[in-house]
């Protein structure tokens, strides 16, 4: 396999460090100028204070110098800027330069590095890496270097690059055990990467360790998600609807069992609505409020909802459960759709019977796209959530599709996990922050 070229040059950057260190004036010797294709890095580090990038940027303003590329980081107070330009063709300018910027640097009480860098190997690097860049999350409530080290080690493994890491949970959740943390790596394919290979060793760690780790393509199309269609039982709510009621009628037991079977996918779903629907033939209607007071929305379901909202995003409830309680939960959450089966009602008293098409495996999938079509969106800008064998097909079209501490059939054949309670994590997965979003506050997002 060929050498791959340093992107540093090491000689010629250290020609030019003793031209700046030299004591006097005279211009750099010819064979130590920069080589055409070369581009200078400075790397600023130290104490963060409002100015620093300004008066560098100023410094360099009108002195002939091409600005090449830039990034600047902030880590707990602590700068690192970087910068690539070009010097100025005058022989002896670039040297008079870099003096002024150390001298200007010690001024400002940080630290300036230097070397040459070969530009062109660097752009034939970024143009072939930067379009398969991949993010993985890592979530776990002890999250710890065990997980990053496994997470580092399989994309090195598999010809990744981490060219970045950042923590998207709140600081405190990082603290505080029990609370949601979650980091994000950036990485970019080197020559020999294999994806799948990589998200196969991805999700082994995470089912050998217990944390949640997604692995997507990063770009506009991952965080530019415009509807968000969830189930509600088990889901959005903490509760199976239909076992409250049947707990209020007295057949509970008849009734969760088959609730069981069907979630797993070890019974037609339609059947087993059926067959639960007929053992509450002459439960009052009323009953439904009773029902409503005893239901729990998960953990974190009121700020993921209000944190997509205040982006624009479209909310669904698309339920294997009942419209008289999806309609009140639209109505509390302020969703924008809601969709359920239909009892039938006579005398105040329900009859066993179903009203309408059954919302089961197929119809909340057509729903999805339905819905999308409505949104005038593509199925790739919908996230579905859900737990049951009814969701999978829902789960599958959708352009992130989750499986929410779902039944252990369904997390084998969804690519994207989450075994924890908050819902509000599923905001990690697209990459979002608490202080991204503007109308709720961060200490509510864990």
């Amino acid at each position: 396999m060929q050498r791959a070229r340093p992107l540093l040059s090491p000689c010629r950057g250290a020609l030019l460090r003793q031209g700046v260190q030299r004591c006097s004036a005279r211009p750099l010797a010819t064979k130590s100028k920069p080589m055409e294709g070369d581009g200078l890095l400075l790397r600023i580090t130290g104490e963060d204070r409002p100015g620093v990038t300004a008066e560098f940027a100023g410094m360099l303003q009108g002195r002939g110098v091409d600005l090449l590329d830039i990034d600047q980081a902030l880590v707990h107070e602590n700068l690192a800027l970087y910068v690539i330009l070009r010097l100025p063709e005058a022989s002896g300018s670039g040297v008079g330069l870099l003096r002024e910027v150390l001298r200007s640097a010690r001024d400002m009480g940080v630290s300036v590095d230097f070397d040459l860098v070969d530009m062109d190997h660097l752009i034939e690097q970024r143009n072939v890496s930067g379009k398969t860049a991949l993010a993985v999350t890592v979530m776990h409530q002890e999250l710890d270097f065990g997980m990053l080290a496994e997470a580092a080690r399989a994309a090195s493994a598999n010809h990744y690059n981490i060219i970045k890491i950042e923590r998207l949970s709140p600081l405190a959740s990082m603290m505080n055990p029990g609370e949601v943390s979650a980091v994000e790596l950036v990485l970019e394919a080197r020559e020999g990467a294999r994806e799948a290979l990589l998200r196969k060793a991805m999700y082994t760690i995470q089912k050998r360790l217990g944390c949640d780790m997604a692995v997507m393509r990063e770009g506009l199309a991952r965080r530019s998600k415009r509807l968000i269609v969830m189930d509600m039982d088990s889901t959005l709510i903490q509760e199976e609807v239909i076992d409250e009621i049947a707990r209020s009628h007295g057949v509970y037991k008849a009734v969760a069992a088959v609730t069981q079977s069907a979630m797993n996918g070890e019974m037609d779903f339609d059947d087993a609505l059926r067959e639960r629907c007929r053992q509450l033939k002459g439960c009052p209607v009323s009953v439904m409020d009773e029902v409503y007071t005893r239901i729990n929305l998960t953990p974190g379901a009121t700020e993921f909802i209000a944190a997509v909202k205040s982006v624009g995003c479209r909310t669904a409830v698309v339920s294997g459960g009942f419209t008289v309680l999806t309609d009140r939960i639209q109505k509390d959450l302020g969703l924008d759709y809601a969709f359920a089966n239909q009892l039938e009602v006579v005398d105040g008293l329900l009859t066993g019977e179903v009203v309408g098409p059954i919302v089961n495996r197929q119809r909340k999938a057509d729903l999805l796209e339905s819905l999308a079509k409505t949104e005038r969106i593509g199925v790739g800008q919908v996230i579905a959530v859900g737990d049951g064998a009814n969701d999978l097909d829902m789960i599958g079209r959708a352009g992130l599709g989750i499986a929410f501490n779902a039944k252990p059939a369904v997390q084998l054949q969804a690519e994207y996990k989450i075994n924890h309670r908050r819902l509000d994590s599923i905001l990690y997965l697209i990459g979002v922050r608490p202080k991204d979003l503007p109308s709720w506050s961060i200490d509510t997002f864990t």
